[in-house]
């Protein structure tokens, strides 16, 4: 159940984070409106799974897959370049995403 309820935090802010791109600085009322509840409801969700999962792992997980995707999402919709370097960047996010949860799955 943990890990189902921060994949939902991770798809909010997610979603959240697409909407901001959107809203053109907040000047935008239904976009801003998308982002404040995707944030909300991340944040939400995140401190629902803090109560059963450590801290440094569901950040760690949170905020890696959310950047991966953000950025995947704005390379393959948003136009956004797709480089040798960005793409080097989000696989070392994973790694060490990964790294952190091996680590911690010792203790």
């Amino acid at each position: 159940m943990m890990w189902l309820m921060l994949s939902g935090a991770i798809l909010a802010e997610v979603l959240g984070t697409t909407a901001m791109k959107y809203s053109d600085g907040f000047t935008r009322l239904w976009p801003s409106l998308a982002t404040a509840a995707g944030y909300l409801i991340a944040f939400a969700l995140l401190a629902q799974t803090l109560k059963t999962m450590s801290v440094g792992t569901a950040y760690a997980v949170w905020s890696g897959v959310g950047t991966a995707a953000i950025a995947a999402i704005g390379m393959i919709f948003l136009g956004e370049a797709a480089s040798a370097a960005k793409l080097i960047g989000i696989a070392l996010v994973i790694v060490g995403v990964l790294v952190l949860n091996l680590g911690g799955a010792a203790h």
